[in-house]
């Protein structure tokens, strides 16, 4: 299955703005969808968006309500998750996930992901 690696989480202000990146290796990223999810302490796993060759991107309701968008470099093989006017509530792990190769429909579903990572933390405090 395709390898995913996420990096760029970090502390940061209240209203700022970070971008965080998922490495993809093993199979071209056109190959499968992939998610971005996000875990916060106490609260239910999160799906925020989705990128795929046959969807194109595909936005989950969440409670981020779009204050986010996603990219890709195919030649990079990266996955990219711009977040914007981040709140303490924002303050998870968020992790990027990818269906089985081949699958290129975006889910909603965690469990429809075959591969993860191990998430990038990102801290929204003063």
């Amino acid at each position: 299955q395709v390898q995913l690696v996420e990096s760029g989480g970090s502390l940061v202000q209240p209203g700022g703005s970070l971008t965080l990146g998922c490495r993809v290796s093993r199979f071209p990223i056109d190959s499968q969808a992939i998610t971005w999810f996000r875990q916060a302490p106490g609260k239910e796993r999160e799906g925020l968006v989705c990128i795929s060759k046959s969807d194109g991107t595909v936005n989950y309701p969440n409670s981020m309500k779009g204050r986010y968008s996603i990219s890709k470099d195919n030649v990079k093989t990266m996955v990219f998750l711009q977040l914007s006017s981040l709140e303490p509530e924002d303050t998870a792990l968020y992790v990027c996930a990818a269906r089985r190769y081949g699958l290129s429909m975006c889910s909603a579903r965690a469990t429809d992901y075959v591969s993860w990572g191990l998430g990038t933390q990102v801290t929204v405090s003063s």
